[in-house]
C-alpha cells in the first residue's frame, strides 16, 4: 500500500527521526494560512502516489503567504503521471547544503531487508543504480535486531557521507530500520537526508509501502488507504470486474490466466520492451469482453501498443478475434495490437484477423517480437486520443 509523504514523516517522527514541521491544504487559501503559521518561505509539494514532482512542476516555492497561495493553486488539479493532485504539503523552506540517499527494501537474494545509503541523494536511487552502482553501499539487516547503531554508521561512512553527518545520519537510518520493521514494509526511504547550512540533518522527503499482507494488523495505516487516489486505472479496473495491474512500461499486455500473463511479459522483456500492465481476461471471455479490456489497456497515456496473447480453451479464439476488430473504432489512431492465437478457434480468428488487415503472431515469440518493433518504429511524440470506454 503507498502512502503519501506526509504520512511517511508522521511515521518518521515517530520514531525520533527529525523532519519539516508542515501541515496539508486542498485549498490555496488553506496553503496561504499555513503560510502565514509558518511565518517564513515554505515550499509547496503535490501529494501524490508517483515519484517525479519536481520535474513536472508539483513542487514550488512561496517567500511570502500570498505567493504560497499561487503556487498551491497551480499545483492543485495538476496532472501528474496521470494522478491529480487534490493535497500539497505546506513546510517551511530549507538551506540545503548536501543531500544524500538512506533507504531500506527488501532484497530477493538475502530474502530480507538490506539498507542502503549513498552520497548522491536527491536523485532516483534507480538511476544511481543503473549508471554508478558504486556509489551505493548495502548491509542485510537482521530482523531480529534491525539495524545495530554501530552498523548504521559504518554504512555512513563507507558511502563517503562527512563526519559531521555520519553519527546524526547514522542514528536517522537506525531510526528508520525500526520504522520498517514495526510498520511491515516493503520500503522505506529518505530521499534527500538533508545536511542544511546551519548543520541540521533531517528527512526533507521519505517514501514508504506498507505489506498489503500485513495491514489487517497495521488497522491504523489500512486506514489511510486511498486506492481511487494509489492507481485510478487498477481502482476502476476492479470496478469493472478485470483483474488488471499497472505496470511502466509502453507494451499493453492481454491474456487469459495469470501464468501465460505473466510468461507474456517475460517474452515482452526478452524481446527488449516494457509491458505497461497484467490484465487477465480469464477463461470464457467473450467478444465484448476482448473488446473492454483492450479499449481500457489503451486508456494508459503510457501505452503505445498492445499483445493480446490468448490460449483457447473455454476461450474461443474467434470470439477474441471478434472482440479486436470491434474495438478497433475506439482505439487510438494507429495503435498496434498484435495477437497470438492458439488453441480453440484459433484458425478462425487468425482468418477474421487476417480479414481485417490486423496483424497476428505465429508463436507467443514471434507476437512478441512484432509489438516491440511495432512500438519501438513509432514515433513518441505522436499525440494520442483518449479511446471511448464504451459499456
Amino acid at each position: 500500500m503507498k502512502i503519501h509523504e506526509f504520512q511517511a514523516k508522521d511515521i518518521l517522527g515517530r520514531y525520533g527521526i527529525p523532519v519539516q514541521p508542515g501541515k496539508v491544504a486542498t485549498t490555496p487559501e488553506q496553503a496561504e494560512a499555513i503560510a502565514r503559521e509558518c511565518g517564513v518561505p515554505v515550499v509547496i509539494k503535490a501529494q501524490v502516489y508517483v515519484g517525479g514532482r519536481g520535474k513536472a512542476g508539483g513542487i514550488q516555492f512561496g517567500d511570502t503567504p500570498a505567493q504560497a497561495r499561487e503556487a498551491a493553486g497551480r499545483v492543485l488539479g495538476m496532472d501528474i503521471k496521470g494522478l491529480t493532485v487534490e493535497k500539497v504539503l505546506v513546510v517551511p523552506k530549507i538551506d540545503i547544503k548536501e543531500e544524500y540517499y538512506v533507504g531500506i527494501v527488501l532484497d530477493r537474494a538475502t530474502q530480507g531487508p538490506v539498507a542502503m545509503v549513498s552520497a548522491a541523494g536527491g536523485i532516483d536511487i534507480e538511476d544511481v543504480a543503473a549508471n554508478t552502482p558504486e556509489k551505493i553501499v548495502k548491509q542485510p539487516i537482521d530482523m531480529r535486531w534491525g539495524l545495530l547503531p554501530y552498523q548504521a554508521r559504518d554504512l555512513m561512512a563507507r558511502a563517503g557521507l562527512p563526519h559531521t553527518v555520519v553519527s546524526r545520519g547514522g542514528a536517522i537510518l537506525a531510526a528508520l530500520s525500526r520504522a520498517f520493521i514495526a510498520s511491515d514494509a516493503s520500503l522505506a526511504e529518505i530521499n534527500p537526508l538533508a545536511l542544511t547550512a546551519d548543520g541540521q540533518v533531517l528527512a526533507a522527503d521519505a517514501k514508504i509501502l506498507i505489506d498489503d499482507n500485513a495491514l489487517p494488523r497495521q488497522k491504523e495505516y489500512a486506514g489511510w488507504a486511498e486506492p481511487e487516489e494509489a492507481n485510478p486505472l487498477e481502482f476502476e479496473a476492479k470496478r469493472e470486474g478485470l483483474t488488471y495491474v499497472k505496470l511502466d512500461g509502453d507494451v499493453g499486455i492481454i491474456g487469459n490466466g495469470a501464468g501465460l500473463v505473466m510468461t507474456t511479459l517475460d517474452m515482452v522483456a526478452r524481446a527488449g520492451g516494457k509491458p505497461a500492465n497484467f490484465l487477465d481476461i480469464g477463461g470464457g471471455a467473450r467478444a465484448e469482453v476482448m473488446r473492454k479490456a483492450l479499449l481500457f489497456v489503451a486508456r494508459d497515456p503510457d501505452v503505445r501498443g498492445i499483445l493480446v496473447n490468448i490460449f483457447g480453451g473455454i476461450t474461443r479464439g474467434e470470439e477474441v478475434a471478434r472482440g479486436i476488430i470491434m474495438a478497433q473504432a475506439d482505439l487510438p489512431k494507429g495503435m498496434p495490437v498484435v495477437a497470438r492465437l492458439s488453441g480453440t478457434g484459433a484458425e478462425e480468428g487468425r482468418a477474421l484477423l487476417a480479414d481485417a488487415g490486423l496483424t497476428w503472431g505465429t508463436d507467443m515469440r514471434d507476437g512478441a517480437q512484432k509489438v516491440v518493433a511495432a512500438v519501438t518504429a513509432a514515433p513518441k511524440t505522436a499525440p494520442k486520443a483518449t479511446p471511448r470506454a464504451g459499456n
